[in-house]
């Protein structure tokens, strides 16, 4: 079970449609601010692949020195929000047309020697960072990012005598995990900035725990810990995405039925993982807080399963959590900031969209 906060419940009781989201501007703008003083001279760019919505982007902007764009979608969707902003634009499989999206970008993250060969016949100019697979211990990531990203030792020392004219080197890349918490990030970013003293985006992976929503990453320890790290001129600079918006949202929906099969107790619910497919891509219990319907008794807590309207068993909220669960009781989803509406299968079965409800204090 997760507490909301009192505008957030107030906002959930008042809707009368669902499911919808509700993202909290307010408590983004907070956070945003927070971690923005805890960075210091690092620079802080927002990985809009964890949720480009526009009023989100807009709390944002004033507390990042830039946004990281994996696609020439998000590109364009931030450009026409924002035409002054810095971009790093990365991706493991661009093509021509976001290449040449190098000329307009801050920084350019390239993935293989292939596709800085391709960038250079292009003509246009471009601030590179080469994207590095590096073989280190990573234990208790929630997800290693090697495989095809980036480059091993022999791919970055093809590619550094390749560097010609306007297509000019000026450091490296490197988003090695998730879920780490400021410790192990940190000792990843002390072999990074002491190998390549020019400039070193880390990438994000900063800790985000749904089994303890009241829980935050150290950004205090973590900037402190870099501002150490960093040596003169060098550029350190971080892309969190999950870590800075993931709390701010919320999925609000209502119970349609309430059943038990074979000893199970299931609470079918409006909407489902089409809307909100984080537990089920990383296999937890979303957090949540029930709102009990009108006139309707306190009832005891028991293990319930909570489920969403999909034709799959796979359309699972959360597994055999405690709570007391009526039908026609509203239930909010916390922590749905992050990869979650953007990152789900929003046409299966043709279900309605969610609202979308911004608020800002």
């Amino acid at each position: 079970m997760s507490l909301i906060p009192g505008r957030v419940r107030e906002a959930a009781e008042r809707l009368t449609a669902f499911p919808a989201y509700l993202y909290d501007l307010a408590a983004l703008d907070e956070h945003a601010a927070a971690v923005r003083q805890a960075m210091g001279e690092t620079e802080l760019y927002y990985a809009v692949k964890a949720n480009p919505d526009p009023e989100l982007l807009r709390v944002l902007r004033p507390h990042v020195d830039g946004f990281e764009v994996s696609s020439g979608g998000e590109f364009a969707h931030v450009r026409g929000l924002f035409p002054d902003a810095r971009l790093a634009l990365g991706g493991p499989g661009k093509t021509d047309e976001e290449l040449r999206l190098a000329a307009g970008a801050h920084r350019v993250h390239v993935e293989s020697p292939a596709e800085l060969r391709r960038l250079l016949e292009l003509g246009r100019p471009a601030e590179v960072l080469l994207r590095l697979n590096l073989d280190l211990e990573v234990a208790g990531a929630a997800l290693a990012m090697s495989g095809p990203f980036g480059m091993d030792a022999d791919a970055v020392a093809e590619c550094r005598p390749l560097f010609a004219g306007q297509v000019r080197f000026r450091g490296v890349h490197a988003h090695l995990a998730s879920g780490l918490e400021a410790p192990q990030l940190l000792g990843l970013a002390a072999e990074l900035a002491g190998q390549h003293p020019e400039e070193v985006n880390l990438g994000g992976g900063m800790a985000v725990d749904y089994a303890a929503p009241d829980s935050r990453f150290d950004w205090a320890a973590y900037g402190a810990g870099l501002a150490a790290l960093r040596r003169p001129g060098q550029t350190l600079r971080v892309e969190p995405g999950r870590a800075l918006t993931a709390y701010c949202g919320y999925y609000v929906t209502r119970v349609l039925d309430v059943k038990r099969t074979r000893g199970e107790l299931y609470a079918i619910l409006q909407g489902g993982t089409h809307h909100l497919r984080t537990p089920v891509t990383k296999g937890h219990d979303q957090p949540f807080t029930v709102l009990p319907g009108r006139d309707r008794p306190d009832g005891p807590e028991e293990p319930v399963t909570l489920v969403g309207q999909l034709c799959t068993p796979k359309d699972v909220f959360a597994r055999r959590v405690p709570a007391s669960v009526r039908t026609g009781d509203v239930v909010v989803f916390a922590m749905a900031g992050a990869y979650a509406w953007n990152i789900s299968h929003h046409d299966f079965l043709m279900h309605p969209w969610p609202a979308f409800h911004h608020l800002f204090g």
